[in-house]
């Protein structure tokens, strides 16, 4: 069932054996599903091992071609997202915001994904972990919550990120503080009082850091935001497999739209981050005054890979509103609506409530 490495573009549709009928990546079984006649294919198996690639390479444009590949490609004219389809389809609705979408009919070419995390919940899972939410928000509307609920199915969307490796070597200048305590004397009201001040006393340090990255994770997505996918957070990496079009069978896929310079920015961000801690606690004290920094990075290395998302985009009184499940640990994020009613309700019963208390308070008063 697996795939060429070099294929240009990839078909997910795997027809069964049994009955011809289209089947489906199963999180259940691991392996490919007719939900026709119940026939099973075995998890797909592969040798192949996750490489990193030479992020100096890519961005030279010199990276071998099977690296690459082409898709055909259709961009929502609504959020953004970059859709991927195979060949027989011709027109669609984005999975990120209901919005319909007309397959283009040019080619993407696009850095291959090295690597897939499988889904490992079924639909049904992921739906109920939305209606939970929707159910612990008092202040959604009730309607919201129904037409959810007896809404369409969620789609299983394959989110790109990228994810990179470095190796870095920092010297940095600064100032140690140590705290220290004096006794100072004053007069108050006539008389000597003495009195403890903590104070601190600088001195010069510098020295150098050194920390290897591996797997900083970047979103390569613009059509769902960061805050979304932050909180769908922590995802578990070791899971992920070599990519195979098997896993994409009955799922959809999006396509990067962040490129891989711009991802190596927000990833360098990070690292500083990181690094800036990293001399803090080198310089060590009880304070720490950083003034100078000088990193420099090797080894730079990077893969795309696609991380699984259910996904609900619901028209609810002309307004959209996007709900999005973690497809490997079920954790849920989405748009918080407001129920101006319940909102209301709520500030009546609070004042209610403090009125009656106020009066009672008279009373015993």
């Amino acid at each position: 069932m697996s795939t060429s490495e070099n294929a240009p573009q990839e078909e997910h549709r795997f027809p069964c054996e049994s009955c011809g009928a289209e089947m489906r990546f199963s999180p259940q079984t691991g392996g490919l599903l007719c939900d026709h006649c119940g026939n099973r294919e075995a998890a797909p198996a592969t040798q192949q091992v996750i490489h990193e690639l030479d992020f100096q390479k890519a961005i030279a444009q010199a990276l071998p071609e099977l690296e690459h590949e082409e898709n055909r490609v259709a961009s929502c004219p609504n959020c953004g997202a970059h859709i991927t389809f195979d060949q027989s389809s011709h027109a669609d609705e984005c999975p990120f915001c209901a919005t319909p979408v007309v397959v283009d009919t040019g080619l993407h070419r696009q850095i291959k994904p090295k690597g897939i995390l499988p889904f490992q919940i079924e639909e049904s899972i992921a739906h109920d972990s939305m209606n939970a939410w929707l159910g612990r928000l008092w202040f959604a509307p009730n309607g919201l919550k129904k037409y959810a609920r007896k809404g369409r199915k969620m789609q299983g969307v394959y989110v790109p990120y990228w994810t990179f490796d470095a190796d870095t070597n920092s010297r940095y200048r600064g100032q140690r503080g140590t705290y220290y305590q004096t006794t100072v004397s004053r007069i108050e009201n006539g008389k000597r009082v003495q009195r403890t001040v903590t104070k601190i006393r600088w001195r010069a340090v510098s020295g150098r850091v050194g920390r290897a990255f591996d797997d900083i994770l970047i979103l390569a997505s613009s059509a769902l935001p960061v805050r979304y996918t932050t909180a769908l957070e922590p995802w578990d990496l070791s899971a992920i497999t070599p990519y195979q079009a098997d896993f994409l069978a009955g799922f959809q896929a999006e396509g990067y739209s962040l490129e891989l310079q711009d991802g190596f920015v927000q990833a360098r961000e990070i690292m500083d981050r990181q690094i800036l801690r990293d001399i803090r606690f080198d310089i060590g004290g009880d304070r720490q005054s950083v003034e100078h920094v000088e990193t420099s990075i090797r080894d730079v290395t990077f893969k795309h890979i696609l991380l699984p998302v259910w996904l609900a985009a619901y028209k609810y009184q002309g307004k959209s509103y996007r709900f999005v499940v973690n497809g490997q640990t079920g954790r849920v994020e989405g748009e918080r609506p407001y129920s101006a009613w319940k909102i209301a309700a709520a500030v009546i019963a609070a004042t209610l409530l403090a009125a009656t208390v106020g009066y009672f308070y008279a009373l015993e008063g």
